[in-house]
């Protein structure tokens, strides 16, 4: 039962500093064709004093910006009669009514990439988009909402999301609740960019842009067909890895409601200066050239379709079929996007690229960008028996951001049906007959959360040298949270119930990166305990549970041993435990491999931009207090030999 407890525990207190990645597309195989050099790109330096930099327009009609996104998103229900808005949640859903159940899918964001997400729900594309505040990720909660009460989850759910770390966690944590409870739920991410590297994406990755509606586009429409949500989901992924798109724009954008920016700033762009892999957030890209836009796109194309730059021959584009999407950033005029579209199809004709299908138009902005991206899919057999990937691109949909109109009898129908069903984490947790003694549970788990709460100051000083000084501070609160909740709400003997109920406890009382990390690894394990359940929560039950869930999390964080995390201590804990029982030993390999991160080179986290030496000086704050937490839990007191060696 001890091994139970443990184990659980750990997950409570996983890496704050880990940064999330979940996929990258597969390195395709070397391509001998060559091509026209690149144009020189020069590094992000500016003259402060220049006389010519461009300025991107801070003028707006609606300067709220709480106001214009709860605007924006009403307006969808006006246009397009088959939507209904959650206004709280800013859910964007298919109202109920509409043909037979189908596997529905999910997208969302952060708002100011319209229309993208929201004018993409309809019959044929998305079920729901959820939305959040400019540039930002929406909650967890939001995208729980939506899973659970405004779309039919009965044949599954696809959750769709751009490789982005706000986005990851927040889907992802809503995505493993919505696990815990029963539903049948994926996850596929996409990261299509290529204007930053390999080198520089690092463990991040691709970042996820425009292609990503074309993902939405395919998968909506084989579900609208009726297909199964493995099918679905297949052909997604296969979709998503079959992508590259790169931007550029001539200015940055400003925010609704933010301060105007400053003209002398040396991060301005100046006249006739692009900058080439532009993300849709503002963020940087390969570097700035001063060009014409024959030259822009022909650098633009060789980062999609040189083979011979290993930085950015993340697909090789060989497929009989392939698929242009020249994307207006929201600035760009209608004009001078077809000027744009026509350049980059003559140019794909030098590569032996003949598209089979062109669409150009504005599918994803970064606000009123004055810019432009340009995705290609590379075309592949589904292995599902048909439709092809070009037959579902071309099939109907009844979606205002995307080019078929909607329906008359649509209009017609006058449906005002709505979703207003609560369900949600305020709903009672089902047992599951996985049994588990109440006061052992509690008495253990109490002896390690106060062993954190006493080991804070020294933690918070750890952190204070490598990071900004609130890890301790941090897990106290959480801890100080569990124990009042073990205070007021004692242990049911139900393992599924009381580790559900800790969960709850960690989702609202400990928010940020850190929470979400915690909380998508509790909601996998009271996922992975329920398919385990009924009957007694054994240590090989608990040590099959904790092993799915680590799975889950690995999904969502790069995190491994040597990267000097919260992963330091917990590996060789969750090891010695599960090959000894022996609480003890397995404490003191964690303290010992916590000890053994003085020195080493953070790989993640805080440590990895603060610089300096410090890294050389203290242990990894997150691993000294999760091995203290250990070390509390196997009864070793503060006082005892060994605990203070650092």
């Amino acid at each position: 039962m001890w091994t139970a407890l443990v184990w659980f525990l750990a997950l409570a207190f996983l890496s704050i500093y880990t940064y999330i990645h979940l996929m990258k597309s597969s390195q395709s195989p070397s391509c001998p064709q060559t091509h026209a050099p690149k144009v020189k790109i020069s590094q992000r330096k500016c003259k402060c004093n220049s006389k010519h930099h461009s300025n991107m327009s801070a003028k707006h009609f609606i300067n709220d910006p709480t106001l214009l996104v709860n605007a924006a998103l009403q307006s969808l229900t006006l246009t397009n009669p088959s939507v209904a808005l959650d206004a709280e949640n800013k859910i964007v859903y298919r109202r109920p009514g509409y043909g037979a159940p189908q596997v529905s899918l999910i997208s969302g964001g952060g708002s100011g990439h319209e229309p993208s997400f929201g004018a993409f729900v309809g019959a044929g594309l998305l079920s729901a988009a959820v939305a959040g505040s400019i540039f930002a990720s929406p909650s967890a909660e939001q995208v729980r909402r939506a899973i659970t009460s405004r779309v039919d989850n009965s044949r599954g759910v696809l959750v769709t999301v751009m490789n982005y770390t706000g986005d990851i966690l927040n889907f992802g944590m809503a995505v493993e609740k919505a696990r815990a409870s029963g539903l049948k739920v994926e996850m596929v991410v996409v990261g299509d960019d290529v204007g930053v590297g390999r080198e520089k994406g690092g463990k991040v990755g691709r970042r996820g842009i425009a292609g990503t509606v074309l993902v939405h586009k395919i998968a909506g429409a084989l579900a609208a067909q009726g297909r199964g949500f493995e099918e679905v989901c297949h052909v997604a992924r296969l979709t998503a890895a079959n992508l590259v798109s790169v931007g550029a724009s001539l200015e940055h954008v400003h925010v609704p409601g933010r301060a105007a920016p400053d003209p002398h700033s040396a991060d301005n762009l100046r006249d006739g200066e692009a900058e080439v892999g532009m993300g849709i957030h503002n963020e940087a890209g390969s570097g700035r050239a001063k060009v014409e836009l024959s030259e822009l796109v022909r650098t633009m194309l060789a980062q999609l379709l040189d083979q011979n730059d290993k930085d950015r021959a993340f697909l090789n584009v060989n497929s009989n079929e392939v698929v242009l999407l020249v994307n207006n950033l929201g600035g760009v005029s209608v004009l001078e996007l077809g000027g744009i579209t026509a350049e980059v199809v003559r140019q794909l004709g030098s590569w032996g690229i003949q598209p089979v299908r062109i669409l150009s138009g504005t599918y994803m902005t970064s606000l009123n960008g004055l810019g432009f991206s340009i995705s290609l899919l590379n075309v592949v057999n589904t292995d599902i028996g048909g439709p092809s990937m070009i037959e579902l691109l071309d099939y109907p949909c009844e979606a205002t951001g995307w080019s078929a109109p909607i329906q008359k009898t649509t209009w017609e129908a006058k449906n005002t049906a709505t979703r207003e069903d609560t369900a949600g984490s305020d709903q009672s947790i089902k047992p599951s007959g996985l049994k588990a003694d109440p006061s052992v549970f509690s008495d253990v788990l109490a002896s390690g959360l106060q062993s954190v709460i006493a080991v804070e100051p020294e933690v918070t000083k750890y952190d204070t040298v490598v990071g900004d000084g609130d890890c301790g501070i941090g897990m106290k609160r959480g801890a100080e949270a569990i124990l009042k909740h073990l205070k007021e709400k004692p242990a049911t003997g139900d393992a599924v119930v009381d580790v559900a109920q800790i969960v709850t406890v960690v989702e609202n009382e400990m928010d940020g990166t850190s929470g979400a990390l915690f909380a998508i690894f509790l909601n996998a394990l009271v996922h992975s305990l329920r398919v385990l359940s009924p009957g007694d929560a054994s240590p090989q039950v608990w040590a099959g549970a904790l092993k799915q869930s680590c799975d889950a999390l690995s999904k969502y964080t790069p995190a491994r041993p040597g990267d000097r995390t919260l992963i330091d201590a917990l590996y060789p804990f969750v090891e010695v435990l599960g090959k000894t029982g022996d609480l003890k030993k397995a404490a003191e390999a964690s303290k010992k491999a916590a000890e053994s991160t003085k020195g080493m080179v953070p790989s993640l986290g805080r440590a990895v931009y603060v610089g300096g030496t410090g890294f050389e000086q203290v242990p990894d704050p997150g691993a000294w207090g999760l091995a203290s937490f250990f070390l509390g839990l196997a009864g070793i007191k503060p006082d005892d030999e060994g605990w203070e060696a650092i």
